[in-house]
């Protein structure tokens, strides 16, 4: 009975060991770290998972030396095998939480709330990434630790490793798309074609990533409502990113207006108010005709600003204030369609008519001058010989 007592009493003699070390520790790196921001995040996020590694552990070897008297007992087998894993689950949680302090540390040297944040966001992208990565990593190589501490499972290893190939095939066959999709995901973390806040058109939404993950993308649309995409959606089909090289993009604001519109002045008038809006980055600012069918005038204004909100507003306003200024200002310039009425021979009381003059009928041989693309003209005649050649005679070229 007292050796039971003594081995109680040396599992929490050795707790409370372990728990006042960590303990003081985590005082002292507190206050040396004060103004290191890498001790900083090491005792705000690694100090509980320290607490339970260092406890396990010390609970371990306190039992395994205070119980030798009871060597070979089922139940000390059952224990210290139990401490066993305690101790592994344990430094695999310390070991995630110092990756994530280093990786928190790393990322606090790269802002996102900065105008000019490419980079940062690149950065940030890779390590979340990462983050995910080594996270999983560090699980599955607990779990498979552990596991090989059953005598069970270390003694259908061999057949395990005989039948990899036929089961990593298998796996590989039933987990297609979700490996497609990790690899997408690692495939984004490296290949800086999508970071996070990156503003993109996909599926006719526009909006920025949100979130990337191994297996989806969360792309909050402008509106506040929240698209999620698989990984491999970005690797397999077209999308439209607005920030791949910078923010600053370019967008058009299009008007259909009468013949009668002054391109000029309608220039003069859109050069006038990008200059008196914040909403403009000052690089372009063009207007254009772009067509002229259908009996109206296709006018396209082209402006630029430094982020994509910024050009939804610019677009907006521009297409506000030119199609007012159209109204109040060129009210003859608006859309208008016209109709001509004429009498039975189709005489308009505004056309001009030809006085009548003789019309010489043409005999049956006599063919008109402009009803010939060969031939009727010295122009038509080059041409038939470009054609014909001249050496040919003239009955083959009829």
């Amino acid at each position: 009975m007292q050796s039971y007592l003594g081995t109680i009493v040396a599992a929490l003699a050795a707790a409370a060991i372990a728990l006042f070390a960590v303990g003081v520790a985590h005082r002292v790196i507190r206050r040396i770290g004060r103004r290191s921001l890498l001790l900083t995040e090491l005792t705000d996020h690694a100090h509980r998972s320290i607490q339970v590694a260092a406890t396990v552990l010390a609970v371990q070897f306190a039992v395994r030396f205070s119980t030798g008297y009871a060597v070979g007992e089922q139940w000390r087998q059952v224990l210290l095998h139990l401490l066993v894993l305690g101790v592994i689950a344990s430094a695999a949680w310390l070991v995630a939480s110092l990756l994530v302090v280093a990786e928190d540390t790393a990322l606090a040297r790269f802002r996102v709330d900065v105008p000019d944040n490419r980079h940062a966001r690149r950065v940030r992208t890779q390590v979340v990434m990462l983050r995910r990565l080594t996270i999983a990593v560090v699980v599955v190589l607990a779990v498979g630790v552990m596991l090989m501490t059953f005598p069970a499972v270390r003694g259908i290893g061999a057949g395990v490793l005989t039948s990899a190939g036929v089961v990593g095939v298998v796996a590989a066959l039933a987990a297609q798309s979700l490996l497609g999709n990790v690899f997408a995901g690692l495939q984004f973390a490296f290949s800086d074609a999508v970071r996070l806040d990156d503003v993109v058109v996909v599926e006719g939404e526009w909006g920025r990533i949100e979130e990337l993950t191994l297996s989806y993308v969360v792309v909050q649309i402008w509106d506040d409502r929240r698209l999620i995409l698989p990984t491999s959606y970005f690797t397999t089909k077209p999308f439209q990113n607005w920030t791949r090289t910078e923010a600053a993009v370019l967008g058009t604001a299009e008007f259909d207006v009468d013949w009668a519109i002054p391109v000029q002045s309608m220039r003069e008038e859109l050069r006038r108010l990008v200059e008196s809006t914040e909403l403009w980055d000052g690089r372009v600012c063009v207007l254009q005709v772009t067509d002229a069918t259908g009996g109206m005038v296709k006018v396209r204004a082209l402006v630029s600003a430094a982020d994509a909100g910024s050009l939804f507003d610019l677009r907006c306003l521009v297409r506000e204030h030119l199609v007012a200024w159209i109204r109040d200002h060129r009210p003859t310039a608006m859309p208008r369609l016209r109709t001509e009425v004429g009498d039975a021979a189709s005489n308009l009381a505004w056309q001009w008519v030809r006085p009548r003059q003789p019309v010489r009928r043409l005999t049956d041989t006599e063919v008109p001058d402009d009803a010939r693309v060969f031939g009727g003209s010295d122009d038509g005649d080059a041409r038939s010989e470009a054609f014909v050649g001249p050496d040919e005679p003239a009955d083959s070229r009829r």
